[in-house]
Order: structure tokens, then C-alpha cells, then sequence
């Protein structure tokens, strides 16, 4: 059974370090060097919602200490904007360098291309076969994303799998946005072919999404907004995005990256072979459906 732990608390911090006692973590960080990826796709002064927010990346990287890795960076490539310039906007680099780990824009040059595999029965003609990225990515002995629990109009839900796959390709070679294609790509040909792909060659250890805030509507910016406490994680990050879909709504057949990813047997998507060692996922609907429509919403088949 692949554990995947809900836990819900109006304190994002005190959600997240339950969430993460609920999962064995010392094999993951103990002597590594352990990347922490958030979201920092875009923010303004007026508008910080669709990114990860301090207190989130703050109670992470404190319970990632205690396990004593190597060495703890935020490594970040936003796809909208500077990396740098967003994080400080947000708040986040306030809290790298009070925490004092270390930072990596991986949008930054030198470059390498890294090829890419597919379903073995997918027409591949058009797609992108291989992928440039800063060779700093391909050290890391930890990866963890931190997500924020959005949908998103082309990719149905950006969680853990699009939070690496749109972050890792090298901004400053494709262009910011990377869809300006600075330099040619096919990343949105079969964006979610590319996502599971990604998922193969760039694989997350630990997987944690958060609902501070989750975003429904629209997204994966300028969407509504709400406040949830709701915190999910799972050494398992298929899995993780398949129960952070299903609060928002969507079986792993309506999202077709979880649906092909799960095909493939990179994790797991039916619920019945998880363990939900804090909440339980009817528990955690409730949680999310109260906090975002007002009302308790039953999904029997969740």
C-alpha cells in the first residue's frame, strides 16, 4: 500500500509537520543534498496567491534540518518571470537566507540536453525529444517539490508533476514565458505527454501540496483563492497528485498525465491500494469542499 498522508490545522506549519511525521523521511535527507522545489511560477506585489507561501517553504526547510542532510537548497525556475525577483517579492528568499540554506536559479545558464522517453506506444513524432536544462539539476540526490493545490486551464491541475516538468526547462534558453520560444520547442504539443515524460527522466522523492491557498476556478494564476489548511504528502508523487486531484474535483482519467503516468507504473492512482495513515480522503473532501463551495460535497467514489 502507498502511504499518502492528509492532515488539516489552521496553522500551515503545524499541517505540514504532521503531515510529515505520518511518513518514514530520514532515508530521504540524512547526509544528501536535498532539493526543495516550490512554486514560483509568477506574483506581483498585488497578487502572491498562485505561488508558495513563506510559512509553507519556512516549515519545510525547518523539518527537513533535523535529518541532517548535506546540504538544503531552494532551487527554483520560474516560468513567468525571475526567478530571484519573484521569490523576493513573495518572501520567499527572506526565508532562505534566514533559514540559511542555499538558493539555485536553475533558469540560469551552463546548459546541457537531456533526451526524452515516452510511452512505448505513443506516437512521438512532434514531441519534444529532448530537453535543455542546467546540469545542477541532475546532482541533486533529494528531490522534494512543494506544491500549491491549483487547477490549471491546459494541464487540468498543476501539483507536483507540472511544478517540475514546467520549472525545469531552462527559462533563460527557451524564454520567459517559455511559451515565446526564444529557442523552438514542442512542449505544448502534448503537454501532457511531456509532463509524464518529464515525470520519468526527473523523478520527485517526496511530494508535498498545500492548500495555502488553493486555487479553483481558473488557474494556475488569477484563479479564486481560498484558505484550506489542508496539506497532503507522499514519498509516492503520482499518488499525491491523484488525491490532491480528486479535492479538486477530477479522477485520474480526467487528468490525462496522472492517468498515462499511473499506465506506465511510475505511482499510483486508485485509491484503494493507498494508506491514509492522518485523514482520510472522504475526511479530506469534506475539509476542502467546506472551505471552497461552503458546503460538504460527498464523493462516494472518493
Amino acid at each position: 500500500m502507498v502511504k499518502v498522508a492528509i492532515t488539516h490545522h489552521a496553522h500551515i506549519a503545524t499541517a505540514i509537520q504532521d503531515a510529515l511525521n505520518l511518513l518514514t523521511m530520514a532515508d530521504l535527507v540524512a547526509g544528501k543534498l536535498v532539493a526543495v522545489k516550490p512554486n514560483e511560477t509568477w506574483a506581483s506585489k498585488d497578487d502572491t496567491t498562485a505561488v508558495t507561501q513563506p510559512d509553507t517553504l519556512r516549515a519545510v526547510l525547518r523539518y527537513l534540518k533535523q535529518f541532517h542532510p548535506k546540504a538544503l537548497v531552494v532551487t527554483g525556475g520560474a516560468g513567468a518571470g525571475d526567478t530571484e525577483e519573484i521569490c523576493e517579492i513573495v518572501g520567499l528568499m527572506e526565508v532562505v537566507r534566514a533559514e540559511g540554506v542555499g538558493f539555485f536559479d536553475h533558469n540560469r545558464p551552463p546548459f546541457t540536453a537531456i533526451p526524452l522517453a515516452y510511452a512505448p506506444d505513443r506516437e512521438v513524432e512532434g514531441l519534444q525529444q529532448s530537453v535543455i536544462v542546467n546540469p545542477r539539476v541532475l546532482e541533486y540526490d533529494t528531490l522534494i517539490a512543494v506544491n500549491q493545490l491549483k487547477v490549471h486551464e491546459t494541464a487540468t491541475v498543476t501539483l507536483g508533476l507540472k511544478n517540475i516538468a514546467m520549472s525545469y526547462p531552462a527559462a533563460d534558453y527557451y524564454g520567459h514565458p517559455r511559451s515565446s520560444s526564444k529557442h523552438q520547442h514542442h512542449f505544448f504539443t502534448d503537454l501532457h505527454a511531456f509532463i509524464v515524460a518529464m515525470a520519468q527522466r526527473f523523478p520527485i522523492d517526496l511530494s508535498i501540496t498545500v492548500g495555502h491557498p488553493a486555487m479553483i476556478g481558473t488557474g494556475p494564476i488569477g484563479g479564486y483563492t481560498v484558505e484550506t489548511g489542508l496539506v497532503i504528502a507522499s514519498r509516492d508523487p503520482i499518488a499525491c497528485d491523484t488525491v490532491g486531484a480528486r479535492l479538486l474535483g477530477f479522477s485520474p482519467q480526467a487528468v490525462h498525465h496522472l492517468w498515462e503516468a499511473g499506465r506506465l507504473g511510475l505511482g499510483e492512482t486508485e485509491p484503494s491500494h493507498m494508506e491514509f495513515p492522518g485523514l482520510t480522503m472522504q475526511e479530506a473532501v469534506s475539509v476542502f469542499s467546506q472551505a471552497a463551495y461552503g458546503k460538504d460535497i460527498s464523493l462516494d467514489h472518493a
